[in-house]
């Protein structure tokens, strides 16, 4: 199993609904990968925040009277005595009513935080490849070497250019995930700070109402978006750095 198929399994593997066989893989994979067990830890952290912060909404009884009443003006099976059909399809949907219900709360109260979390998990990423020392997969200046092996093994051709002469030098690229899929990373450097930017197509993910600057344990992050592109500059450099940046590349983009 290599890192794109686990990344795919990680969210099912976390909600339990893995096979016992692929439980396996990803556990084994997960042991000698660096990179995926920590968005295991991420999913795990996320499954936590949402049992914590979500409060728990049971189906009030005009609801269950509801579905009661649709479940009775439905003809049973003949399988099945009409009585005991009723009971268990009306504890059944009911229990499912009361579980969407919750859901859509909860999706509500947390969707104000999904833009917040996406920008937490690019500064995530872009600390893991500084600690660990995997900053680029393809080092190299040259926009005609860096752009064509990341468009390789991606579904998109990301904008890439070389801004040397505006003091923010690139320095290569590698492939990283943002909210569970493959994302090309940009690696700029200004003075002694590195700069990761991770560029995607826009609606890549789930919606997400991302702020255009923010700063998460210490790092700066410029979201911004053009020509069908969105990206988030992350560094301990300056927002203004980062800003003129992102601006740059939209301009590449739009080109």
């Amino acid at each position: 199993m290599n890192c794109h198929e686990a990344m795919t399994l990680l969210p099912v593997y976390s909600d339990g609904e893995l096979d016992p066989v692929q439980s396996a893989e990803v556990e084994k994979h997960v042991l000698g990968c660096a990179d995926c067990a920590a968005r295991r830890d991420e999913l795990a952290s996320l499954r936590s925040r949402i049992q914590t912060e979500v409060p728990y909404h049971t189906a009030p009884p005009a609801l269950l009277a509801r579905v009661r009443a649709a479940l009775a003006s439905t003809a049973p099976p003949a399988r099945l005595a009409g009585n005991r059909w009723r009971w268990l399809t009306a504890g059944a949907l009911a229990g499912s009513a009361a579980t969407v219900f919750a859901w859509f709360i909860g999706s509500t109260m947390l969707e104000w935080q999904v833009g917040t979390d996406l920008v937490a998990e690019a500064v995530a990423n872009h600390a893991r490849a500084t600690l660990g020392n995997r900053l680029t997969d393809v080092a190299s200046s040259d926009q005609h070497t860096v752009k064509p092996w990341l468009s390789a093994r991606l579904d998109y051709s990301p904008p890439v250019r070389d801004f040397s002469a505006d003091g923010l030098p690139l320095v290569g690229g590698r492939l990283d995930y943002l909210d569970g899929r493959a994302v090309a990373t940009l690696v700029y450097k200004y003075r002694e700070h590195t700069i990761d930017v991770f560029v995607r197509p826009v609606g890549a993910g789930k919606p997400t109402p991302a702020p255009k600057s923010a700063t998460v344990r210490g790092f700066n992050v410029e979201h911004g978006t053009a020509a069908g592109m969105e990206c988030w500059a992350v560094s301990d450099a300056a927002p203004d750095v980062l800003a003129s940046l992102v601006v740059r590349l939209s301009r590449v983009a739009a080109e």
